[in-house]
């Protein structure tokens, strides 16, 4: 995959929490579920450009995990996986 996202789009890798009960049942991926809000970076664009045409660089990175708003990101599909592209905006945190 050779993916370069444009201005201050991200490229992620939603991260799919298995999903417990309480009790410890586990549910299956059939199961009705909330969208993932945490991901992997891929890869970031080179960030907006400023009123002079100067980048201002994004603050996440290759490699970073993200938490990000739930309904933001655009869903994608690239060789049968699924990735998220995101506007800086929609990236709330950075996961330490």
């Amino acid at each position: 995959m050779n993916i370069k996202p444009l201005s201050d789009h991200i490229l992620i890798e939603p991260i799919k929490e298995e999903e417990k009960t309480k009790s410890g049942i586990l549910l299956p991926e059939t199961a009705e579920k909330e969208k993932p809000e945490q991901g992997q970076v891929i890869a970031v664009g080179p960030g907006k450009k400023d009123e002079t045409g100067k980048f201002i660089p994004l603050e996440v990175k290759a490699g970073d995990k993200v938490l990000f708003t739930k309904y933001g990101p655009n869903e994608i599909k690239i060789d049968n996986k699924e990735y998220l592209i995101a506007r800086e905006e929609d990236i709330l945190a950075i996961i330490e």
